[in-house]
């Protein structure tokens, strides 16, 4: 056993996650890869957003086919136990495995950093094969076809983080490039390789011309169908980890459709829809919602992708956080360029990042995570210009709101539209509730805040559910070309209200009163209209 052929860690790493209380069994992967040992289609380059559970897959892999451990009592419980083919490669291959995020003591430089793998594995493969007696000064390419060549036995290579070196300081451009070059020489061609099992961030054709590396199949999330359900948790899955939840915490805290607004949303190729695995977990081991998947980084990596085209980005970022879709086109590997200029390029890195989701040609926030995210971006960069102001001046507007001052309302809301008229020419009620979003951004911090939501015998424009059970609720109304009464007697008719009284059967989760909104706008004018109303009943109690 070496540092890199068949070491015991990835058996060790996977262990320690399938013991977990919230493990996920996606084993079933290891059936569709075990077709394609020593077949031409035996490269898979797997691309997923950070804490995806990429590492966890690739350790899965080395540790069921690897020499290093007997995983029988690891897996023996698993779906993979069930296939026809399960014991026949349990265990049963020499497997090379390496993560190239890690890097040799006080290295800072190229060369460093690619001997620590060029000569561990030299010196793993000397090491296992004493009788061959090994010329260590040859590639590490030529010591495996010599392998190859005088015992017929075969590799399985697992790459986590194939990508790494090129987000490292040191790497220079010429460095990328022998990277590249390294691989191809280890990979390509080769027939020790029986199966090459890789995980990136980004696709492989970000760095290159597609030829260094262009045996491997490569599959992403928003393209690609295959695989799709092996990374991110499912519905059924979520819902399984939260029944053992239920179970085993003491006083649990979480609601499963609060685990939903938070952490849902990714889109597949396929049409399915995932969960962000790390966040969930997070979640129910500490019983208590938060940022987890976003909380090593601020809206700064948000404000990356966006940085030179503002002005282009910042219309449809407002719409964004208030809920909507925006149009857009997927450019695989967009995230190649250095800079990111136009909307395709920025959100098709956004994607890939996982900082958005797509779907037929539409692009936006998946969850409550990443929204508040953005809410912090748009709150803190000034640059943005009118959105940056707006959201600035939110917490006037829901203190006006809830004072009944109406005069303030209206001033807020015709703040920018003098001066700035992109988003605020309201073609539509859609860009209107952008706006009044902005508005409202800082209400999230006391309510959460739902769009379109079925309420009473129709759909409503913003309901604001408060987070502390003896606050007062809000529906909102928005009417383009139409009064604020009229907003209001809508709210009326339609009995909204009804939305605060819960489920039947179930006792009542507010105690406070609900205030009605109105907001009018008028285009002959241009000017905005406001009026609030406390309902004369109180639905919650």
């Amino acid at each position: 056993m070496g540092l890199f052929l068949n070491s015991i860690t990835p058996y060790h790493n996977f262990k320690m996650i399938a013991e977990d209380l919230y493990f996920v069994d996606k084993s079933a992967l290891l059936e569709e890869l075990i077709p394609a040992l020593g077949r031409e289609q035996r490269f898979f380059c797997i691309v997923r957003p950070r804490r995806f559970g990429k590492t966890v897959m690739a350790n899965m892999v080395a540790a069921y086919f690897g020499k290093a451990k007997d995983s029988q009592g690891l897996f023996g419980h698993l779906a993979i136990a069930g296939s026809s083919r399960y014991r026949e490669h349990l265990n049963q291959h020499n497997v090379i495995y390496f993560d190239c995020s890690e890097v040799p003591k006080a290295c800072n430089d190229y060369q460093s950093y690619i001997s620590r793998l060029e000569h561990g594995i030299s010196h793993d493969l000397a090491e296992a094969y004493p009788e061959l007696q090994l010329d260590l000064k040859l590639a590490v390419w030529d010591l495996f076809s010599l392998i190859y060549e005088q015992t017929e036995q075969k590799f399985i290579f697992v790459i986590d983080e194939w990508d790494a070196p090129f987000h490292m300081s040191f790497i220079t451009e010429a460095d990328r490039q022998n990277y590249l070059l390294f691989l191809k020489s280890l990979l390509k061609g080769k027939s020790y390789a029986e199966l090459a099992y890789m995980t990136g961030i980004l696709p492989i054709a970000k760095y290159s011309d597609a030829s260094e590396l262009n045996m491997f199949l490569e599959y992403d999330m928003a393209t690609k169908i295959r695989f799709g359900e092996y990374f991110g948790f499912t519905e059924a899955e979520v819902l399984q980890l939260y029944q053992t939840y239920r179970t085993q915490t003491p006083c649990p805290q979480i609601r499963l459709e609060a685990i939903r607004e938070w952490y849902d949303g990714y889109c597949t190729a396929g049409g399915m829809r995932l969960y962000n695995p790390r966040s969930v977990v997070s979640a129910l081991t500490n019983n208590q919602l938060a940022n987890y998947w976003t909380s090593s980084g601020t809206y700064d990596s948000i404000f990356y992708y966006i940085k030179n085209n503002i002005e282009d980005v910042r219309e449809d970022l407002a719409l964004m956080v208030s809920g909507e879709r925006v149009e857009a086109r997927m450019q695989e590997y967009a995230a190649a360029s250095a800079r990111l200029d136009t909307k395709d390029q920025i959100y098709s890195a956004m994607v890939i990042y996982g900082l958005l989701t797509c779907e037929a040609g539409e692009v936006w926030i998946p969850n409550k995570e990443l929204m508040l995210k953005f809410e912090e971006l748009l709150l803190n960069r000034e640059s943005l210009g009118y959105v940056y102001r707006l959201a600035k001046e939110s917490s006037k507007m829901l203190k006006a709101t809830l004072a009944g001052d109406t005069t303030e309302m209206a001033r807020i809301l015709q703040y920018v539209h003098n001066t700035e008229t992109p988003i605020l020419s309201y073609n539509s009620e859609t860009e209107l509730s952008a706006i009044v979003n902005l508005a409202y951004l800082a209400a999230r911090d006391k309510y959460r805040v739902e769009r379109e939501e079925k309420a009473g015998k129709g759909f409503v424009d913003f309901i604001f559910y408060p987070l502390q059970p003896n606050q007062d609720g809000i529906i909102l109304e928005l009417k383009v070309g139409h009064t604020p009464d009229e907003a209001i007697q809508q709210i009326k008719d339609k009995e909204y209200a009804l939305r605060f009284q819960g489920k039947m059967g179930e006792p009542p989760r507010y105690s406070g009163r609900i205030l009605a909104v109105g907001i009018g706008y008028c285009k002959e004018t241009k000017e905005h209209s406001c009026k609030v109303e406390w309902l004369p009943f109180c639905p919650f109690g």
